[in-house]
């Protein structure tokens, strides 16, 4: 039998060493499979890794592909460190889109320094409040809350798309399910260097987004609600001992969560989208999960996951436009990336033990003790 054992200490070399062997390994997986379909390995590995980012624009377009899973999942890491699961910030980053958007269309005339933060706390609040319907719910009738915030995932999808086919729909849209587009002053400006210009796409949101990862280390490393959501993560039964409520921990974390997915959604549409259309997120909620998770429940991590996960999708796009490769092909390259450095870190966090039978174990020692 193979068992898992935790280990006490990790080295350091190990924790340095564990992505480069995973990423190696991808590299030689994916030459492989590349080669063995009639493309050139190099050439492919060239366009997943190095073309997304050969211009300085092209790095100001990998920060904006990574903002929306920087925001969420600094978001998720308070979740999963309370061994809360939520698995719905698809929705919640909808419900943030469609509550922002409300104020976006509803009073188009506000000034700028007003309207983007009542966008910002609308798309909070709508976040927040989409995901508090697993939280009471859990803590109320003990649901499973990755059941309930998945399945509401669905249904803030069906949402979003009555409203831009019904009531928000543009009468200008020629019968296309989109709203008006948004006024300026609800739109996130691009980032202007002085003497270099605009780098890409790269706008005042991805400053946002990795603010709120250092705000999500400072909170969970310097504060007692930080505090209070690891220790009822780690030992639920001391953290009670000690006063803790697992009812408000599991609310607080959810509603942290939900509040930034809220925010992921309103800063993919005023800075990308401009307005609202049935798909507006790309499997961002889900993909940080992943991102989370390569972050090992770190915040500060959490940028430099979100930004290889970012450099992957990109990577796919590119390898399909210059080499015409298939998207099924990338996408099996990007799901070898992801499993090699969470396999990776399955081999940092524990050790394999193999456990023989007893029958087996007697036999190959000759019946000695």
């Amino acid at each position: 039998m193979i068992s898992l054992i935790p280990r006490k200490d990790i080295p350091l070399a190990l924790t340095v060493m564990t992505p480069i062997i995973a990423i190696a390994l991808t590299l030689i997986v994916g030459a492989i499979i590349f080669a063995t379909l009639g493309y050139d390995p190099l050439q492919a590995l060239y366009q997943f890794f190095i073309a997304p980012v050969s211009r300085p624009d092209q790095i100001g377009d990998l920060f904006v592909k990574a903002c929306p899973l920087i925001i969420i999942a600094s978001g998720l890491v308070f979740c999963f460190r309370a061994n809360v699961w939520n698995i719905g910030a698809e929705g919640q980053l909808i419900l943030g889109a469609v509550f922002s958007g409300y104020v976006a269309l509803t009073f188009p005339g506000l000034p700028g320094w007003a309207m983007m933060p009542l966008m910002v706390i609308a798309s909070m609040l709508g976040g927040l409040l989409w995901a508090m319907i697993p939280a009471l719910l859990k803590t109320r009738f003990n649901t499973n809350e990755i059941l309930v915030s998945l399945m509401l995932t669905y249904v803030a999808a069906l949402l979003i798309d009555w409203i831009v086919r019904g009531p928000w729909r543009d009468p200008m849209s020629f019968g296309f399910p989109l709203t008006k587009m948004y006024e300026d002053a609800a739109l996130i400006s691009r980032i202007e260097l002085p003497g270099i210009g605009y780098l890409g796409q790269l706008h005042w949101g991805v400053v946002g987004a990795l603010l709120m990862a250092v705000g999500a280390w400072f909170v969970l490393s310097r504060m007692l609600v930080g505090f209070q959501v690891k220790v009822m993560g780690a030992a639920p039964r001391a953290g009670r001992f000690a006063g803790f409520s697992p009812s408000f921990v599991t609310v607080m974390v959810l509603g942290i969560s939900g509040a930034a997915a809220g925010v992921a959604g309103m800063v993919e549409v005023s800075a990308n989208i401009d307005q609202l259309q049935p798909d507006i997120s790309f499997g961002y909620g889900f993909t940080a999960i992943i991102v989370t998770f390569l972050a090992r429940l770190n915040p500060l991590a959490v940028i430099g996951a979100g930004l290889v996960v970012a450099l992957a999708e990109l990577g796919g796009d590119s390898a399909q436009i210059a080499l015409g490769m298939p998207k099924v092909v990338t996408g099996v390259f990007k799901g070898i990336l992801l499993f090699m450095l969470l396999a990776g870190e399955t081999f940092n966090r524990f050790r394999f033990e193999i456990r023989l039978p007893r029958s087996a174990a007697v036999k190959l020692t000759g019946g000695q003790n």
